[in-house]
Order: C-alpha cells, then structure tokens, then sequence
C-alpha cells in the first residue's frame, strides 16, 4: 500500500472518530496515534487533510449538501460523509494532487470501508462537485 494511501485511511479514520466523538484534529489525531502506527512517511499528508478539513469543513459540507441530490450530509452515512469531505477538501485546496487520483482514492475508500453502494454514490457526488469548480460555479 502507497504512503499516502495508508495516510487517507488513517485521515478516514480520524476524521470519523472527530465525527463520533467531536474531538478536534490534535486531540483526535493523537488519540489515533496512541493506538494505531501511522508510517512516519505517511504522518504529515494525514495530518494536512485532517486539519484542512477541520478548518474548511464548513465550506466542505455546504458543497457537498449542494451537489448530493436527495440526500442531506446528517442523512449519509458517517463512513461516506467522511470520504466526501477529505477528497472535497483535496479537489478544493490540493493543488499538488490531480482531481482524477483523489475521486479514485476516495471511491477506493468508500468500496473499502463503505457498503456495497459507496463507490457509486461518492463518485456521483465528488464528479458534481469537480464539474462544478471546472465551471466555476
């Protein structure tokens, strides 16, 4: 496994018990820390999309609210509204990674620790979303 795939697992992860609990980033992420082994390679890029999502989640879930017809982010489930925003917030402030990698990883994700129609229903949604920022709108 990729370093900064073990580093979106790990930010998932973080991000759901932040979720979960309502711990902030710091606290959240070294309560992780103290019981998983996040590769020091891996450690920075996790913690830049954890507190980047922290900082923006409100930007974040409004976008997402936006281009998920029918569904309400408090309605998804918690695994699902977690990739949503770390791959949100990659498309919206990651530069330095192509937009087609992150809607990969994230569906990546969703098949991974999702149900059986994560992957479909993150990609629809991250794809609006990318359309979106392309045009402008």
């Amino acid at each position: 496994m990729g370093i900064r795939r073990k580093a979106r697992e790990s930010a998932l992860q973080i991000l759901y018990e932040m979720d979960l609990t309502g711990l902030g980033a710091e606290k959240a992420m070294s309560a992780f820390c103290s019981s998983f082994n996040i590769p020091e390679q891996a450690h920075d890029f996790c913690l830049r999309l954890v507190k980047g999502v922290e900082t923006h989640r409100g930007q974040i879930d409004t976008l997402v609210n936006r281009h998920s017809e029918h569904w309400r982010l408090d309605r998804m489930s918690r695994v699902d509204r977690n990739i949503l925003r770390l791959a949100a917030f990659e498309l919206l402030y990651c530069d330095d990674i192509p937009p087609k990698v992150t809607i990969n990883e994230a569906v990546d994700l969703g098949k991974k620790f999702g149900t059986e129609d994560s992957g479909s229903f993150i990609n629809g949604i991250l794809d609006a979303i990318y359309d979106a920022k392309i045009k402008g709108a």
